[in-house]
């Protein structure tokens, strides 16, 4: 139990280059080397903040090689305690022999997997040419998202919204040294037909990417709404943009922007362009031309976390 390594949240932030970690889950999503089985998702009651949590255990296997699982809590009412509302550790193994080799904080690992990801979904989904951005959500996830985005195309600007515009101008200020110009705003109808890609994260359950504004060209990624009763977009913007996920597996069950469409006949499941797999795999293709509105929904894989894991785990041993 002596070597086994600690990861924190701060060397992960220290340490993260978005173009590195964005090819890496290309190269991962390319092949079919990792085992994942589906997560498991136990929603449990917290009477004392009228508010559902999730416990998220999510394992995936690369076999005779590495292995890992990261469980992971998510309390949405977290705020009231000053605290994000995900927490977890990821526990990364030896798969031949069982042993660990390292413990790693989730939360830092988590958002820039995550931000990763979408920012590997814009690269085959939105313009090459994009380059204003819409975020919507002041989470922790916001400000990786914005620079993962900015890593594969070139955003000049960025507008942030949240419900609480105090956040919003915090994080612009934290960004002031960036190559793009941050702009916080007050509200988000008045950009988000202005932008070429629409960022959002958020526990919302109620649509705020509105298809009525939308304009041609445009790519939404969304990464909030992670349980079916939660919803970021609404059906008209589903039913004008072409529709990725980034994983069969999850990404048709586990959240309202997909589910309920599916659900209320609004989609169809072969109406669904492709998943990360086959985009990284050449297997389909992305965006068709500069006029379709493309639409990308993230649910989170086990795959992205293994490869986060691995990337960090050999960045702290070659320190």
């Amino acid at each position: 139990m002596d070597n086994i390594l600690q990861i924190t949240d701060t060397f992960i932030e220290e340490n993260t280059l978005f173009p590195e970690l964005i090819s890496e889950l290309k190269q991962s999503f390319s092949n079919n080397e990792v085992l994942v089985p589906l997560r498991h998702h136990h929603d449990f009651p917290n009477p004392e903040v009228n508010s559902d949590s999730t416990l998220l255990l999510m394992p995936a296997w690369k076999p005779s090689d590495i292995a890992g699982v990261k469980i992971v809590t998510v309390s949405p009412e977290n705020s009231r305690y000053h605290l994000p509302a995900i927490q977890g550790t990821y526990i990364y193994f030896d798969a031949l022999k069982g042993t660990i080799k390292a413990i790693i904080e989730a939360k830092a690992l988590t958002v820039k997997r995550t931000a990763a990801a979408s920012a590997l979904a814009s690269s085959f989904l939105s313009r090459e040419d994009s380059n204003a951005l819409l975020m919507i959500g002041t989470g922790a996830l916001s400000i990786n998202l914005i620079k993962a985005h900015a890593a594969v195309r070139p955003i000049e600007t960025v507008y942030i919204w949240g419900r609480q515009f105090k956040k919003a101008q915090a994080i612009a200020s934290q960004l002031k040294n960036e190559t793009f110009a941050v702009h916080p705003i007050p509200t988000l109808e008045e950009k988000i037909s202005k932008v070429d890609i629409i960022s959002s994260a958020t526990l919302s359950k109620t649509p705020l990417v509105l298809g009525k504004y939308l304009k041609p060209g445009q790519h939404i990624d969304l990464v909030g709404a992670y349980k079916p009763d939660m919803r970021e977009a609404d059906d008209d913007t589903i039913k004008k943009a072409s529709v990725f996920i980034d994983t069969y597996q999850g990404g048709l069950k586990e959240s309202g922007d997909i589910f309920i469409p599916l659900q209320s006949g609004v989609l169809k499941e072969k109406d669904i362009k492709a998943d990360l797999f086959e985009l990284c795999s050449n297997q389909k293709s992305g965006r068709k031309n500069i006029e379709e509105i493309t639409l990308f929904k993230s649910v989170g894989h086990s795959l992205e976390d293994l490869t986060a894991a691995t990337y960090y785990y050999n960045k702290f041993k070659n320190e």
